[in-house]
């Protein structure tokens, strides 16, 4: 076989090869810019303790553990080495809006609530306001029952007499066998 046509061979591999390179490297550009347009789906994500403003206007100095346990809920941090303090942390994540954090520190002193230090707390309602993701949803349909459609409806059965329950036993028999 000739040289030349083994150069013009071996010279067409090589351009076809850089051709087929180049042609990745643009589709990868555009690739990437198709992923920067169209992101994932991420989900909100909740932690830790929610307390509102009226929870928190319901701690008073002087209010026992159990007392403030009742109100706050079970603190997200108690720690040991700091006995004398519960922290309340609360993080809301959602895709397109920076992240909320809040917190709530409460001190004792003894069994007694000494001081409450907290950021800047919502109300319930607008806690449940701001978990709104502004997806729309129909129409809420109402769940009443009109008085023409409640005459219609067939009456309901009388509830059947029931009769009184046996007395219970005087005593009850043992759980393990005698010892022989």
């Amino acid at each position: 076989m000739p040289a030349f046509p083994h150069r013009l061979v071996r010279l067409s591999l090589l351009l076809v090869t850089s051709a087929s390179m180049l042609a990745c490297g643009s589709l990868d550009s555009v690739s990437s810019r198709a992923v920067s347009v169209v992101t994932p789906y991420k989900m909100d994500i909740v932690q830790g303790n929610f307390v509102s403003a009226e929870q928190l206007a319901a701690v008073k100095p002087g209010m026992s553990r159990m007392q403030v346990r009742d109100v706050l809920g079970t603190p997200l941090l108690a720690s040991i080495f700091h006995a004398e303090r519960w922290d309340y942390v609360f993080t809301f994540r959602r895709q397109g809006v920076p992240p909320q954090a809040r917190q709530v520190t409460v001190y004792f002193k003894g069994d007694a609530l000494e001081r409450v230090e907290a950021d800047s707390m919502p109300t319930e309602a607008e806690f449940v306001a701001s978990l709104d993701s502004g997806r729309k949803t129909g129409k809420v349909p109402v769940l009443e029952m009109a008085p023409d459609t409640m005459s219609q409806r067939p009456a309901l059965p009388k509830p059947a007499e029931t009769k009184p329950l046996p007395p219970l036993p005087a005593s009850y028999p043992p759980l393990e066998p005698a010892l022989r």
